[in-house]
């Protein structure tokens, strides 16, 4: 792995250091300037962190060289300086490839929350079961992170679990974690409805959205068809008498969302904006990467939600991802949702890895 240059480092702090000194002198700053490169001053201070780091371990290996390599110091000293320069040496490689992870290009919606879309696939009440499992898998694993989970909307299976569930997951970097669980699940396990012992192969849907502000996308009411109607739900419950459903149709694309699990006309709308919004930042991020496909396409896969992406093996305690083909005897701590860290690291290394050697070979470093 090539290494950086000394003068690759010195431009780095020296922009960071530059920034400092233009954001001190605020007083001769407009509002906009100054956000432009506090904004900047925020996304290099931790590469900073990792440049200068190098940048004091290749300089203390330089003076233990000096060090060892002059004949009248003290056997002992020399000694001494060559461990450690060893010990440094050895620690180098580590800290050039965490400064390249620092420097890898941001997707610009990992700090967003995400709108979480699960649906029950083939397999009849078996994949509505398995969808209410999935949901819940999220739901605690969101729970451990501090996320916080709403559900949107809700189409329940009349055995449990659900044909589709919508909801938003709030916090932190949440997209950056849960952006690679988009695509099929596909569980393998003997259903609760079956009297005969078989292992049953059934299969969910799962999308995860960036969730998008109204600056992101702008959606013109001409080209909206907002359709209202009467909420129904299963032997009559949570029937409305009032026109209280909508559903918006986005012309341009043809993508329609359906709200009717409030009573309130007005916060259906609300929420089904939310999701379409959500929606259409996700069609136009993808057909902005379909453009560069070719040279960014990642193994860990496209996120394309029809791409099988893992199995879960109940009778073996099994769960497989296929992108990566890793396989974990712990199905039970995942299903859970806190043994899925673990499958998610794996899944941030290998991107993070592929795009290295992406930048690599384009001469990016």
């Amino acid at each position: 792995m090539a290494g950086f240059s000394q003068e690759r480092i010195r431009q780095l702090i020296d922009r960071f250091e530059g920034l400092e000194a233009q954001m001190a002198d605020s007083a001769n700053l407009s509002g906009e300037e100054f956000a432009r490169l506090s904004k900047e001053y925020a996304e290099l201070t931790d590469v900073v962190a990792g440049a200068r780091e190098l940048r004091r371990i290749r300089r203390e290996i330089d003076s233990l060289g000096e060090i060892v390599a002059d004949p009248d110091s003290d056997a002992e000293m020399r000694a001494l300086a060559a461990e450690e320069m060893e010990e440094l040496k050895d620690r180098l490689p580590e800290v050039e490839r965490d400064l390249q992870l620092r420097l890898l290009p941001k997707d610009a919606a990992d700090e967003r929350s995400v709108i979480l879309e699960i649906r029950a696939g083939t397999g009849g009440d078996e994949a509505a079961l398995f969808a209410g499992d999935l949901f819940r898998m999220y739901q605690r694993h969101a729970d451990l992170h501090g996320w916080k989970v709403e559900i949107m909307s809700a189409s329940d299976s009349s055995v449990g679990g659900f044909k589709e569930v919508i909801a938003s997951v709030s916090g932190k970097g949440v997209y950056s974690r849960l952006k690679f669980e988009s695509g099929v699940h596909r569980v393998q396990r003997v259903p609760v409805t079956e009297a005969g012992g078989r292992i049953h192969t059934s299969a969910a849907t799962v999308a995860v959205l960036p969730e998008a502000e109204e600056v992101d996308v702008q959606i013109e009411d001409k080209d909206l068809r907002i359709d209202v109607f009467r909420a129904s739900g299963a032997g009559g419950q949570h029937v409305n008498t009032t026109e209280s459903a909508v559903r918006i149709t986005h012309l341009p694309t043809g993508i329609m969302v359906s709200q009717q699990d409030e009573k309130s006309q007005h916060k259906n709308r609300a929420k089904a904006l939310k999701i379409l919004r959500a929606r259409l930042y996700e069609h136009e991020r993808e057909q902005r990467d379909a453009e560069r496909s070719d040279a960014r396409r990642s193994q860990v896969g496209s996120g394309d939600r029809s791409e099988r992406i893992r199995t879960y093996n109940f009778p073996q305690n099994r769960v497989t991802d296929h992108r990566i083909n890793l396989t974990l005897y712990k199905l039970d701590l995942i299903i859970q949702g806190e043994g899925l860290d673990e499958m998610i690291d794996a899944l941030v290394a290998e991107d993070q890895a592929e795009r290295l050697a992406a930048l690599e070979t384009a001469g990016g470093f």
